[in-house]
């Protein structure tokens, strides 16, 4: 009986050093989630940019005009390249460029809007 119960406490702690010793496989990471796919670029429709470019005329379309405050010559923008004007409003809408009258008008477009007025300037002569 000693025998039997001696040779039971072998097979015990034998069996626990052995599942102590195969330890499950961990488990696969999960897959990480796929990158947020970049913005699609905006695309400008210039009959919507002619509408809505119909106050920029007031100061830009003047030739050799000047602003009363702050004393400052408003560039002419009609033929400025694309990307120059769409990064203009952009930065004038965020505050980066700092006009207050400029940056009165970017914050009211949104990207399109930007594109928009953009695709129409930037192909004016």
């Amino acid at each position: 009986m000693i025998r039997l119960l001696l040779l039971a406490s072998l097979t015990l702690a034998a069996g626990s050093a052995l599942a102590q010793d195969a330890q499950p496989a961990p488990a696969p990471a999960p897959e990480a989630a796929p990158a947020a796919a970049a913005a699609p670029a905006v695309t400008g429709d210039a009959q919507r940019g002619h509408t809505l470019t119909y106050t920029c005329q007031g100061c830009h379309g003047i030739t050799g005009y000047k602003n009363a405050y702050p004393n400052y010559h408003v560039p002419r923008i009609g033929g400025q390249s694309e990307t120059y004007l769409i990064n203009a409003l952009t930065e004038y809408k965020e505050g980066k460029r700092k006009h207050p009258t400029m940056q009165a008008q970017a914050q009211s477009f949104s990207a399109q809007d930007i594109a928009d007025i953009a695709a129409y300037l930037s192909g004016l002569k």
